[in-house]
């Protein structure tokens, strides 16, 4: 095969010396492997095999766990600490929960990249993890619908919540305005005021996909902002 362009999403030892690895890539999707050798000392491997870093990889096999034989770096890996490393920990953990196996995603590969050049600057963060998140509900056949359950139009004065059983939106008092509703389904989730119902409306979308068993990167999340909010001025 082609070297095809990937990124590491989880490594955990496996045996003496190799990694059972989660990759994102290009034409496969989300792709399973061992990497033989790669946590012996000197390997060469073992400093490409980054989360973060753009790879480039051949592997081989029928089954879906593979075998990695090529493993080459193209690009630099993005330097990442506290909030952003978070944010890449989180878009890491929810694709390695939600994305089948083999399942070609090629419009979520490429948010996901647009992701890693995005999380060293703190302005780009939120609006590069909703377009990720948007991609993948794409992907899967869950995106939101920007409608009332039976098809109509939202109504700018009314307020609704996320119904996951028909992915529409249901009248509801503490829910979100229809008018900011419309504005996200226009697909211009920049517009000022519209971080924290964007937000709001992925992780609900998110929520059935996910099941009960919570993220890692969202406790983690929590614990930052807990600790920024205690710590002395």
């Amino acid at each position: 095969m082609l070297p095809q362009p990937a990124f590491l999403l989880h490594k955990r030892p496996y045996r003496e010396t190799s990694a059972l690895v989660e990759l994102l890539t290009l034409d496969h999707g989300r792709v399973r492997a061992v990497a033989q050798g790669v946590q012996r000392p000197g390997s060469r491997s073992r400093g490409r095999l980054q989360p973060f870093g753009p790879l480039h990889l051949t592997w081989v096999g029928e089954g879906e766990l593979k075998r990695l034989r090529l493993m080459e770096s193209r690009g630099a890996t993005a330097l990442l600490a506290g909030e952003g490393l978070l944010c890449g920990l989180y878009a890491n953990e929810l694709l390695t929960r939600t994305l089948p196996v083999e399942l070609p995603v090629p419009d979520v590969f490429a948010f996901y990249a647009a992701l890693m050049e995005a999380l060293p600057r703190p302005a780009g963060r939120a609006e590069a993890l909703r377009c990720l998140e948007r991609a993948l509900l794409e992907a899967l056949d869950a995106a939101p619908r920007f409608t009332e359950a039976d098809g109509r139009e939202l109504d700018p004065q009314c307020r609704y919540r996320f119904d996951a059983s028909s992915r529409a939106f249901v009248p509801s008092e503490s829910g979100i305005d229809g008018r900011t509703l419309r504005l996200l389904a226009s697909g211009d989730w920049s517009t000022p005021g519209l971080g924290g119902p964007a937000k709001a409306v992925m992780r609900a979308a998110m929520a059935p996909l996910l099941g009960s068993r919570p993220l890692r990167s969202r406790e983690l999340m929590r614990q930052l902002a807990e600790r920024r909010r205690i710590a002395p001025h």
